[in-house]
């Protein structure tokens, strides 16, 4: 059964890093966390949670702090300096299911990652520096996964324009041209939809978010069983479904 890593909603979230103007609704976020977490369950994911990290005001967003590849997760460097007290607690609680590694120089978010098969694409973004990218091509290639650097126009992150879903890539064309990946049919995001493009692909079920009912749509037009979801305090956050879990996969 695959697992869904996750972690509570720290009660600091409303301090949380950001470029977005509205403050976070912590107690609406906690509901709409625990809605996500029954989602994952429904799909068939077994949910674990990471331990707790209140004092950490982004730690509930723990796909920045490590990347799973089959039996091996690597501990990340996240390019926020406030969330690197995280990474000890992410890579404890990974240590009993995998091979742990970790990045040693640079930064890099988990959110700026996209694998497809054995090519790790990563987002050049405020929060992943060549020094992080360079790292993790390091640390990868013994485990047989190639690097693309791709350029980041718009988002926090890669995958705040970008997230593949069998072998289709849903995407903002605007932050992120399909050209830069092979191999997938892409999706472009519905008009007026920018964050459309983080989806989540949990067993058979696809998770949309509700601000993006076209894309959402779209999907479900293509045969996935869509399931959607309230994530506004996230978004107020900079965040999207996939921050919130580390999804285990085998290998490619």
């Amino acid at each position: 059964m695959p697992i869904a890593f996750t972690r509570a909603v720290s009660p600091r979230l409303a301090e949380c890093e950001t470029t977005q103007a509205g403050r976070v609704d912590v107690a609406r976020a906690i509901a709409q966390h625990a809605a996500y977490e029954r989602a994952l369950a429904a799909a068939g994911l077994e949910v674990r949670r990471l331990a707790p990290l209140d004092d950490f005001p982004d730690a509930v967003f723990v796909e920045d702090t490590a990347l799973l590849l089959g039996e091996h997760a690597v501990i990340l460097r996240p390019g926020a300096a406030s969330r690197a007290g995280e990474t000890g607690s992410t890579a404890a609680g990974l240590a009993e299911a995998f091979a742990v590694r970790r990045l040693d120089a640079g930064h890099v978010d988990g959110g700026d990652v996209l694998r497809i098969g054995r090519t790790l694409y990563v987002g050049l973004s405020s929060r992943t520096d060549q020094a992080g990218l360079r790292a993790l091509a390091e640390t990868v290639a013994p485990l047989g996964y190639d690097i693309v650097p791709v350029p980041v126009a718009g988002g926090l992150h890669l995958k705040s324009a970008a997230t593949v879903v069998a072998d289709m890539l849903v995407h903002n064309p605007d932050w992120v041209p399909a050209s830069h990946f092979a191999g997938v049919e892409p999706l472009a995001v519905a008009p007026g939809e920018s964050l459309g493009g983080n989806v989540l692909l949990a067993g058979a079920t696809l998770l949309a978010a509700a601000d993006s009912p076209g894309t959402a749509a779209a999907l479900a037009a293509r045969g996935f069983d869509v399931v959607t979801l309230d994530i506004s305090e996230m978004r107020k956050a900079d965040a999207a479904l996939t921050c919130m879990s580390l999804v285990s996969a085998p290998p490619a």
